[in-house]
């Protein structure tokens, strides 16, 4: 008989923040990224929040920590757990709430439409997107950009996932359940008091189970509708949106997904791919006309056609300076050493994305917007993860900067961006997202002269 190996002896907690589990969440829900600088600066890094009794979460900004915790046995630090708070909103069989092996079989089964000519196929409807949003816009004079942005990303993956377009009726019976949703779960303390602190989420007077009647579940029939009549229709093998390949997909035991995992996967994507997006176009625009150097350089590159080096590096620095998702998190289910200290089974290993991205030690003067940083120097795998990394990165990643690449440039290539001469948003929370705070305020002006359109970049 052979023995078990033994099991590692925890270290101490790193030191953090002390006082009611309750007050530091709201910290960190309040003033976020201010919180999260206070906390590293004060007690070095890792660092660790107690936020309940049943969350202990340690962060870390070093990518040493990030690539143990990125290249780790799955089946050890379980992301799906770490998601646990999501589960409630996208269902229990939503890949990001699931771990290993479900997890894979889910991921495997929805990575092919993200990614090559597949996803490649969308771009002429991205395109057609922004531009029916951009003719609205108002000239000369300031405007929060986040709600078209939002019209945009809703309307790309309703195209994308459902084959629906804008113009038909069937988008506004899909759309306004989930418009409805998203709204309600733009503040975030609202959320935290529907899923954590209803005592009775069950009750007949409970907070949460009136959310979930009035708001979750109309969402959730209207893409059961969906699938119904997609799986009625008969043709799936002669379309090309996400719900129809999702639907003839197998599994390596030829199994299909059955209607719920379907369910949660489209809330999935529907929630976390248009809310995201829409957050990360605003963010990269409200950068742009603060830096008019940066926005010169870019807009004469975008109508010269000159190719997208420096788009793609302004994306990045953006998503680097307000990633839209502050952090990721893994639940130990024994005693692990990560960077030289061993964790004890129970706790929250989070890599902080948001200090990652600000850490001098990565990014010389973090604070400023260069995006040359990343043409002189590729993005670290470990080191710039507004995606995550790992098994885990996000599915939809490739394809939000396909989109986001489409969108910056045909705003770009029809109007006369500006500065608003206002002072920059402060970090804010809408939902899980970091936001920013005037919903991404930004000047335009029509050009005086139609020139001839320079090719739309399409690369990934």
């Amino acid at each position: 008989m052979t023995d078990s190996p033994t099991a590692l002896t925890p270290d101490p907690l790193p030191p953090g923040p002390t006082g009611p589990g309750p007050l530091i969440f709201a910290n960190f829900l309040l003033r976020p990224g201010g919180f999260l600088e206070a906390s590293r600066d004060k007690y070095g890094t890792p660092f660790t929040f107690n936020l309940s009794a049943n969350r202990t979460v340690v962060i870390t900004d070093d990518p040493a920590i990030i690539k143990q915790v990125f290249t780790s046995d799955p089946t050890k630090l379980l992301a799906g757990v770490g998601n646990e708070v999501l589960r409630p909103l996208l269902g229990p069989r939503s890949v990001l709430t699931l771990d290993e092996p479900e997890h894979m079989r889910q991921r495997k089964l929805l990575l092919p439409p993200f990614h090559g000519d597949r996803m490649k196929l969308y771009g002429d409807v991205i395109a057609e997107a922004a531009q029916r949003q951009i003719e609205r816009w108002p000239t000369n004079e300031p405007f929060a950009v986040q709600e078209s942005m939002q019209a945009i990303t809703l309307e790309v993956i309703m195209r994308a996932v459902f084959g629906i377009s804008r113009d038909g009726d069937r988008f506004d019976e899909i759309a306004e359940p989930l418009r409805g949703l998203l709204d309600s779960m733009a503040d975030m303390r609202r959320l935290f008091v529907l899923q954590v602190a209803s005592s009775k989420r069950n009750g007949r007077f409970s907070p949460w189970r009136k959310f979930r009647e009035a708001l979750l579940l109309p969402a959730r029939a209207v893409l059961q509708d969906e699938i119904t009549a997609h799986r009625a229709a008969g043709n799936l093998d002669q379309r090309d949106d996400i719900l129809s390949l999702l639907l003839s997909a197998r599994d390596e035991d030829g199994q299909a997904l059955t209607d719920s995992e379907l369910v949660d996967e489209l809330m999935t994507l529907l929630l976390a791919g248009h809310e995201t997006t829409a957050t990360a176009l605003s963010w990269t625009l409200e950068r742009l006309v603060r830096h008019p150097d940066a926005l010169h350089r870019l807009t004469e590159e975008v109508r010269a056609g000159e190719g997208d080096d420096y788009l793609d590096a302004v994306i990045k620095e953006s998503l680097r300076l307000r990633p839209v998702v502050p952090a990721v998190a893994r639940y130990l289910t024994e005693p692990t050493e990560l960077g030289g200290r061993v964790l004890p089974a129970g706790v929250h290993i989070t890599p902080s994305i948001y200090l990652t991205h600000y850490n001098p030690a990565i990014y010389p003067e973090p604070e400023r917007f260069r995006p040359e940083r990343f043409i002189e120097k590729p993005a670290g795998t470990y080191e710039w993860i507004p995606f995550g990394g790992g098994t885990r990165r996000c599915l939809g990643a490739t394809f939000a900067l396909f989109e986001m690449k489409i969108v910056l440039a045909e705003v770009l290539r029809e109007l006369d961006v500006s500065t608003t001469g206002e002072k920059s948003e402060r970090i804010a929370r809408r939902a899980i997202t970091f936001s920013p705070s005037g919903g991404g305020r930004i000047q335009v002006a029509r050009r005086p002269v139609a020139s001839s359109p320079a090719p739309t970049p399409v690369a990934a």
